[in-house]
């Protein structure tokens, strides 16, 4: 399987399914293979609440070579309604693709962390119409990864995005945010109907995890076209009982 190397665009199903986790083990799976990572966030909202910033949280559990945040807006909304509403300059998407293929020509893997779900409006192209991280993945020409949940509701919502990101002609695999402790009957349905677009799966509670058990654990949770070690799911679901 071949490794996905350049920009690669981390989105997710919904919001708060795990995508600044999942990014942080991505880059230390692929820094542990000898790889330069940078991570990049092209809009933080929320910033007026104080704490950590996902940027902050990879740079902590990862500690990629580069980790860049592009514009921060104060209230807890979507990038492009946080801007209007705290009177900032929208993200302009070729301002993004710009600084996102600067970083791929110093770095072997470049990972922009996108905020919300794949159809969120980020900001706005030169015509003054929104884009999304759909559109930033097309521009860049860049595979996604598609963060869910494991449980309910599940299914649907990975189907849909699969679909908007097949209909742009975009490459991308999925990776469980958070596999429960004690899997249900339907954690395991889900897992066996997401297996074919399966790339890996993350513990529940990783993000909580010492920085250098999280960087030695990475490559368990990841398949060998994330720089992981899972390449047998039948074993790894015997470990996860």
């Amino acid at each position: 399987m071949t490794e996905w190397r350049g920009p690669i665009v981390v989105t997710g199903t919904d919001t708060d399914v795990g995508k600044t986790i999942v990014t942080a083990a991505i880059t230390a799976a692929a820094q542990a293979a000898g790889l330069r990572v940078a991570v990049v966030k092209p809009g933080q909202t929320g910033t007026a609440a104080g704490g950590t910033s996902d940027v902050d949280v990879v740079n902590h559990l990862a500690a990629p070579t580069t980790a860049r945040t592009l514009a921060s807006y104060p209230d807890p909304l979507a990038p492009l309604a946080a801007a209007r509403v705290a009177e900032l300059p929208p993200l302009e998407l070729y301002t993004v693709v710009d600084e996102v293929r600067a970083e791929a020509e110093k770095h072997d893997l470049v990972l922009v962390e996108g905020a919300g779900g794949l159809l969120v409006p980020m900001g706005l192209r030169p015509s003054g119409e929104p884009w999304t991280v759909a559109d930033l993945a097309v521009s860049l020409d860049a595979r996604a990864i598609v963060v869910n949940r494991a449980g309910l509701g599940t299914l649907n919502h990975t189907a849909l995005t699969l679909e908007a990101l097949s209909r742009r002609s975009v490459a991308a695999g999925v990776v469980l945010g958070a596999w429960p402790p004690e899997p249900e009957l339907v954690h395991w349905e889900n897992l066996a109907e997401l297996l074919p677009t399966l790339v890996g799966a993350l513990p529940d509670g990783a993000g909580s995890m010492d920085p250098g058990v999280f960087q030695r654990s990475a490559p368990g949770w990841l398949t060998p076209p994330l720089y992981g070690v899972l390449d047998d799911w039948r074993v790894w679901a015997e470990d996860a009982v």
